[in-house]
Formats: C-alpha cells, structure tokens, sequence
C-alpha cells in the first residue's frame, strides 16, 4: 500500500479541515462521476426494454431498425412513445427509461414553440432551448466536455511545464537562456488570432482545442518550475545526491521534482477553472466547439439573446458561477493545506 509520509498526512488532515474546499471536492467529483455515466441518467434511448419475454438494453448496444417491437421503424425506435404503448396494451411488456428521457441533441416540437419553460410533466425540468433541446441534457453533457476539456489540457500542459522548467532550473546556462528567448517569443503570437485561422480553415474539434491550447499554457508552469528548481539545486540534499554518484535524471526526477510539487498541487484547481472558461468563452463567442456540440458557451450565448426566456441564462450562469467557486474554493484550500510554513519551524 502507498504509505504518505507524516508530512502530506498532516497536509491533507489539514486541508480536510478546511470545510468549504473538502465539501467542494467532494461534489465537484461527484457530479463528474454522474456525467461519465450520464447515458444512464439522461438519454433518449431506454435501459432496458421487455419484450415478448426478451430483454433489450438500448443504452448499451443500438436495436436494430425494422419490425422491432412489433412496429415498423425507418430508424431506431422511439422509446417514449413505446413506453406508453406498452402501459397501455397492459401485456407485460415494458420500458424503463432514464430519470430525463431526451439527449442533449434531441428537438422537441410537441408542445408549444420553443423555448418552452420548465415542465416537469414533459420530463423537460430545465425548459428548453431555442431550437427545443432539453436545457438538462446540455447542462450535463456540456459539463462533462468541459471538465474533461479542462483536466486534460491542464495535465497535458504541467506536464510540459514541469520537464521543461525543471530542465531548465537543473543544467542552467545556454540550455536556460535558448529555452527563455524561445518562450518569450512564442508568448508574443496572440492566442485568439491563432484560434480565428485555425477555426476558419479546418472543422473544430475537441483534440484542435485542446492542441491549441497546450500550445500556449505550457509557458507558465515553466517560469514557475524553473524558479523552484533553481533553489532546490542549491540545497544540500543535492549535493550529497550528487556525491554518491547520482545520475542527472535521478537528482532531477527522483529528489528535485518530488519537492516541487507543492507548485503543481497548489496551482492546478485555478489552471482548471481557467480552462473551463476559456472553453466557454470560445463558445460564446462562435470560435469553440461545432454546433450541435452541447457547450455551457452556446447556452450562454442563447440566453443572452433571449432574455424573454430567463430559464436559460439563469440556469447556465448558475451552473457556471456554482462550478467555478467550488474549484476556487478547493484551490484556496489546498493553497492553505500545503503552505509550508504551517509546518516548518525555524532555529
């Protein structure tokens, strides 16, 4: 078993302490838990269909189109509409849908035009859209690809950050001072012109964000591991390192960088909560992710729009503000857990 040494112990006991930020994590992760599973919560396709004695799970494999279920269907079947036919043959048959029967890409035109306000009769709790997506389903689904929009840049990111500073801190001299020229002259190419060309000449995908953004957030965990590397280098555990015949790369990745990581732990909650909005503003502003892409960005921008349907920006800035506090309430408690002069005493 991982065994943490006295230290992190204290540092994590006391970080659990502090109430706002544990409560924080622990809903922050449990609602991104929910949207990897949230297929099983909110879809338009049913768990589990019982049919004539057979069990169908159209959540986990598609039912063929075609005479399934005793209809004839040009495309898969509509579960909705099954369920009801179902509880009113009164056969035994039946469908078991999710908690909220439609997808983030799912258009409902039954009742009156959209947007249509929350009704909970129409399973539609947040209302609608302007084009009749269920505002739930987007909610959801656009939480998910934007945390995972943002965990993946930032890791990806440090990192980059974390070798190259490191580097640079350890071996010093030209090696430092080529690396510094290259980043000051990369940092000068403006981010949101890079993200214009890219988006008028080629489709916008997910992996295109997160490339372009790489690209340019590398840069500060650099400075910052570089600094920290600089005055790690010049301690004595180094030196005697150094002096029982330690390679480079183990001073560097085996004593160096495990002191440092304090930087990355402390920095990472703010680094998410940046990516998150950098997602949503590039949404906003046209420049994200392609349409029908469920995005916290869109609906932003179609509440803006349409101000006479205020269950749409209300819910979306909800969401927004909610999850941006919760990670800054974590970072500025793991800021406080891991200060170490909480924990150094001095002769």
């Amino acid at each position: 078993m991982l065994q943490l040494s006295p230290l992190t112990q204290k540092k994590i006991k006391r970080f659990k302490a502090i109430r706002r930020g544990y409560w924080s994590l622990v809903i922050l992760i449990t609602l991104l838990v929910l949207s990897l599973f949230a297929e099983f919560l909110i879809n338009s396709k049913a768990l589990v269909v019982k049919y004539q004695g057979d069990y169908f799970f159209p959540v986990l494999s598609d039912v063929l189109p075609g005479t399934a279920f005793g209809e004839d269907y040009q495309s898969e079947a509509r579960y909705r509409e099954l369920k009801q036919r179902f509880t009113e043959a009164g056969q035994g048959d039946y469908v078991m849908m999710p908690l909220v029967p439609w997808n983030p890409l799912e258009q409902d035109f039954s009742g009156d035009f959209p947007p249509t306000a929350p009704d909970a009769e129409s399973h539609h709790y947040l209302g609608t859209d302007i084009i009749g997506r269920d505002i739930l389903a987007r909610l959801v689904y656009g939480f998910r690809i934007a945390m995972g929009f943002a965990l993946l840049t930032m890791a990806i990111s440090y990192a980059i950050g974390t070798m190259v500073g490191c580097a640079m801190g350890f071996w010093g001299g030209k090696f430092d001072l080529l690396v510094q020229r290259f980043i000051e002259v990369w940092s000068m190419v403006p981010f949101l012109y890079v993200i214009m060309i890219l988006v008028s000449i080629t489709q916008p995908s997910f992996t295109l964000f997160v490339a372009i953004n790489v690209l340019f957030s590398w840069m500060g965990m650099t400075w910052y591991m570089r600094t920290m590397t600089y005055k790690e280098v010049a301690r004595d555990y180094v030196m005697a390192a150094r002096a029982i015949g330690a390679s480079n790369w183990r001073i560097l990745y085996a004593h160096i960088l495990p002191n440092v990581m304090v930087m990355i732990v402390t920095l990472a909650p703010f680094t998410i909560a940046a990516n998150i909005t950098a997602l949503t503003a590039l949404d906003y502003l046209g420049l994200g992710l392609m349409p029908p892409t469920p995005s916290w960005g869109d609906l932003l921008q179609q509440g803006k729009s349409n101000l006479d349907a205020p269950w749409i920006v209300t819910t979306v800035v909800t969401a927004i503000v909610a999850v941006l506090v919760m990670v800054t309430f974590i970072g500025e408690s793991v800021r406080a857990a891991f200060d170490p002069k909480k924990f150094t005493r001095y002769s």
